[in-house]
């Protein structure tokens, strides 16, 4: 019977994804691996550099480990890792995940020079007054006016979306989009939303844009 490879190399468009069994010995796994990049490299000498994605299944790899397969990625002369991915986390990489998906409910007023700042969603019952300061991990949800300040998605996430009953903010940010320009008082009694549109830039719409926009939010905001 053939002896099924531990490393499955995949070509794509943006390069090569490496496929690593997790359930071979770490020694066997990186003997192989070594070997067929060393074939692969002299198959494609005169290629430009290539973007390397690894898989490891359900194997959990040190950052020790991680290194070595990096290391022996770098001694192909054409090769570079772009990302090193797992089925399998830490307990604190699951506790960070759970925190950034955690939806934090507040019920109060934000006032001026007060800051509040939460690692995932928020859900805030009052105001935000002008000086006053909500920062979100995730999104940012206001059951009642903002007229301060709003940062969702403070970690790089493009994606989050600022919702508020009344929309008149000093400023708002989404990830490392900022809209810098004073809001006049909204000229409408319906929940808004802001968003990052294709174009890189903060809009605000009704409410309802969200539905297509982004359906994987909860439907929890305003029975939305």
């Amino acid at each position: 019977m053939k002896k099924k490879p531990h490393v499955m190399i995949k070509g794509t468009k943006d390069g090569l994804i490496l496929h690593l069994s997790d359930t071979c010995s770490m020694d066997e796994l990186v003997q192989e691996l070594d070997q067929k990049l060393a074939s692969h490299s002299k198959l494609e000498t005169e290629t430009p550099l290539l973007s390397v994605k690894i898989q490891t299944g359900n194997r959990y790899l040190t950052e020790n480990q991680k290194e070595d397969i990096r290391t022996i990625v770098r001694h192909k002369r054409n090769l570079v890792v772009d990302e090193i991915t797992s089925n399998v986390m830490t307990n604190e990489e699951a506790n960070k995940l759970k925190e950034e998906n955690h939806i934090s409910s507040k019920v109060g007023v934000i006032r001026s020079g007060q800051v509040l700042e939460v690692p995932g969603d928020l859900l805030l019952i009052g105001d935000v007054n002008p000086g006053g300061t909500v920062l979100a991990g995730g999104n940012i949800y206001i059951m009642g006016a903002l007229k301060g300040i709003a940062h969702a998605g403070y970690a790089g996430s493009n994606s989050a979306v600022i919702v508020a009953s009344k929309m008149v903010p000093n400023q708002l940010r989404i990830a490392t989009h900022v809209n810098r320009a004073q809001m006049k008082e909204a000229l409408t009694q319906e929940m808004e939303c802001a968003y990052v549109n294709e174009e890189n830039q903060i809009v605000i719409d009704r409410l309802q844009v969200l539905k297509q926009l982004r359906p994987q939010i909860t439907s929890l905001v305003g029975g939305y």
